[in-house]
């Protein structure tokens, strides 16, 4: 029995992905291992959101190489997809393969045998062949299972590569992500139980399943309604969904839903109009700040994340200062602060002028600060209320820590009956790393 191990890179789409390969090759004898447990093969999957995925991937191939110098190194993902060829001239690498093909690798490496000639194989389509959408969850590598239910993107956005590395919006059915949500909570009755599911895409809020025949056309919303009827999955979760694309109506169903909790994560990249216009998005500001304050009429205490870009082409230090005071004056959570990094083929190495990096690098430094002010804020709010926190199995000196349903991170005194489990807490203090405390006293039985 050959040993298989699988490294991720990148977003929750990825894990949820290489989760379901990993069953694939389970499926067909091969015996699922740690990655410095000696595998024969080693499965890389990339990401190309930043400037440093080449950096990343050469590092995880040495590393590989010097676990298992034999061992059969394939690399998959977004990486690979854009750039196949550079990949492939990586010393260890023996096969790269792309979008189309990554989910038939078992059958196209066909047992993983080095070829004579010590190079190694680019199975890569064009992006247009993909086409096929390949259902995927994460089983057992976190505490949390990352549900994809979309992938690709049709939004022609100046900084990003997504679409030319995973081609076109497709969706599953309905039909089918709710067989996958009964057969996790099934799960939950032979082995360690999932209690949150994440639903995952690359833009989830453009979920336009096929049309059932005779049937009316589906969405997003008639997916999370259709959801929240799944016993056994204590909450669901939305990733990151496009303003644009979160609609009143899902806003106001998550607000008296059952099961999907009170947090959305919504990428703005930037608070200027006429920086949006460069970026190519598909709304304005105005339209931004409706959705936070829809959202906090019906749900004071919910957490929401917010994407920046800092530094885009033709940014001034004007346009970025609007940015900065729209997201201060903003009644948000906290921010996953990006720094623009150009990449080949897009629409922004056109846009002029170029931001230079110190000023880029100083831009991240002030938001990143303003971030910290937010989750501090938004933490501090939440003091003396009752939540419920799936604890995870995290332990650091002692400590443990978990979500809150609104997305504040907790800890607590290390309990191995806590992880995995919801336990009713009363959030007392905030500590030195500013993450939320509750004492072993405040901790009760979720009934």
């Amino acid at each position: 029995m050959k040993k298989v191990a699988f490294y991720t890179l990148g977003c929750k789409l990825n894990y949820s992905e290489t989760s379901t390969i990993g069953r694939l090759f389970e499926a067909r004898g091969y015996q699922k291992v740690a990655f410095n447990e000696q595998p024969d093969i080693f499965i890389i999957n990339t990401c190309s959101v930043t400037d440093n995925a080449d950096k990343k991937c050469r590092k995880i191939v040495r590393e590989a190489q010097h676990i298992n110098p034999d061992g059969y190194v394939a690399i998959i993902g977004c990486y690979a997809q854009l750039k196949p060829q550079e990949i492939v001239e990586i010393p260890g690498v023996d096969a790269v393969l792309g979008a189309a093909e990554k989910f038939r690798l078992v059958d196209l490496l066909d047992g993983f045998h080095k070829e004579p000639n010590g190079k190694g194989r680019v199975i890569a389509s064009d992006i247009e062949e993909a086409v096929e959408y390949h259902a995927s969850y994460s089983l057992n590598d976190r505490t949390r299972t990352f549900l994809k239910v979309q992938d690709g993107c049709d939004y022609p956005c100046a900084y990003c590569t997504i679409p030319l590395a995973r081609g076109k919006s497709r969706s599953d059915s309905i039909e089918n992500v709710l067989q996958a949500a009964h057969e996790i909570a099934a799960r939950n009755r032979y082995a360690e139980p999932v209690k949150e599911i994440v639903l995952t895409g690359v833009n989830i809020g453009d979920f336009n399943p096929p049309t059932p025949e005779g049937g009316e056309p589906q969405n997003f919303l008639d997916l999370i309604k259709a959801l929240d009827e799944v016993e056994g999955i204590e909450r669901f979760r939305i990733s990151s969904i496009e303003p644009n694309l979160l609609s009143d109506d899902i806003i106001a169903f998550v607000a008296q839903s059952k099961r999907f909790v009170p947090h959305f994560h919504i990428p703005l990249q930037s608070g200027s109009n006429k920086v949006l216009g460069l970026m190519r998005r598909r709304y304005r500001r105005e339209l931004y700040a409706e959705r936070v304050a829809k959202i906090k009429s019906l749900m004071p205490d919910c957490c929401i994340g917010v994407d920046v870009i800092v530094g885009h082409p033709g940014e001034t230090q004007q346009e970025f200062l609007e940015t900065y005071q729209f997201l201060n004056e903003l009644d948000i959570s906290y921010l996953h602060v990006f720094t623009y990094s150009e990449r080949p083929n897009t629409a922004a190495l056109n846009i002029k002028p170029v931001v230079p990096m110190s000023q880029r690098a100083e831009r991240s430094k002030m938001l990143h600060i303003l971030s910290d002010k937010k989750r501090r804020a938004f933490y501090e709010s939440q003091l003396g209320s009752e939540r419920t926190v799936l604890f995870e199995d995290d332990v650091q000196d002692g400590l443990m820590q978990g979500f809150t349903e609104n997305y504040v991170r907790v800890v607590a005194q290390y309990d191995p009956l806590l992880i995995n489990e919801s336990k009713r807490v009363q959030l007392t203090h905030i500590n030195a790393q500013n993450l939320v405390e509750v004492v072993e006293s405040a901790v009760f039985e979720v009934h």
